[in-house]
């Protein structure tokens, strides 16, 4: 276990970290120490710090992931999720963000340690493949080019299509079509499936994604790429029976699915969840 530089008093980050998570005490030290002990067995040369006025950070080759601790929950995040394979579902908090991804852990629940590892791991490993440092341009001005498609939209963080806001159809299509590979069939399909069940349906594009609703109820349902899945969000999908699998114990009233390759839609199911969003006070930025 390596552990780097610290000027605090002469102690070591991993003897802050000893000390910080006898502070915490509880089930959310006994979870922490579990954790931590699970990112030294996937990488066993990590190296501890503490950045942020205390908070626990492991790294290797650059950060793999901070460890918080809040009232109802042990919080860690992985600077780079977004862009790790997650087969079991282990990410559950901040999932809308462009690079980062968060698990809970409430009090009394058990990770998954075999997968957790794996995504210990798969930090380090995309930690170890460095991108090359843009080239400086004239005056000493970094240049850096954002990834385009064939059609020359330009991919954010995951893949996800950059569009300009814009209400109506056109920027939706446009949104869809620029959809990365098997995702844009996809998206095709939802797009088709809404305004086969709700035919006068409003459309719009924003924050990067298509929007679905009615002028005199708000917006029922979005969805949005990420790295390996598409996410369908239902901004009142709690009221929805069955409610959609998705939420975080911060996601209120929001429930969605993770659509991913291979797996086929359940147009039946997406049907009836249509049906009854449309029908209900939908989300008014």
């Amino acid at each position: 276990m390596k552990s780097a530089p610290s000027d605090t008093q002469g102690k070591s980050p991993t003897q802050l970290i000893d000390e910080r998570i006898q502070e915490i005490g509880g089930w959310q030290a006994e979870t922490l120490t579990r954790m931590r002990k699970l990112i030294h067995e996937a990488v066993p040369d990590v190296v501890e710090e503490v950045k942020w006025r205390g908070v626990p950070v492991w790294s290797s080759g650059g950060i793999l992931c901070t460890g918080e601790n809040y009232k109802k929950a042990v919080k860690l995040t992985f600077a780079k999720g977004a862009s790790l394979p997650d087969p079991t579902g282990l990410f559950n908090a901040s999932l809308e963000g462009n690079m980062r991804r968060a698990i809970d852990i409430l009090e009394g629940e058990e990770v998954n340690a075999k997968a957790f590892k794996a995504l210990v791991k798969a930090a380090a490993a995309q930690n170890a493949t460095k991108p090359q440092k843009p080239k400086s341009g004239m005056g000493g001005k970094t240049s850096t080019k954002l990834k385009k498609n064939d059609q020359g939209v330009v991919l954010l963080s995951g893949g996800n299509p950059q569009i300009a806001k814009g209400d109506g159809d056109a920027p939706v299509q446009a949104y869809i079509a620029a959809m990365p590979g098997w995702k844009s069939e996809l998206g095709k399909q939802l797009d088709e499936l809404i305004v086969r069940v709700v035919p006068d349906v409003r459309k719009a594009v924003k924050w990067n994604s298509p929007f679905y609703g009615s002028a005199d109820q708000g917006w029922f349902v979005s969805f949005h790429v990420l790295t390996k899945y598409v996410k369908v969000t239902f901004f009142d999908g709690t009221s929805l029976k069955p409610e959609p699998p998705g939420f975080t114990p911060k996601s209120k009233e929001n429930r969605w699915l993770d659509i991913y390759e291979n797996q086929p839609l359940d147009v039946k199911q997406m049907e009836k969840w249509i049906k009854q969003a449309a029908k209900l006070p939908g989300w008014m930025p």
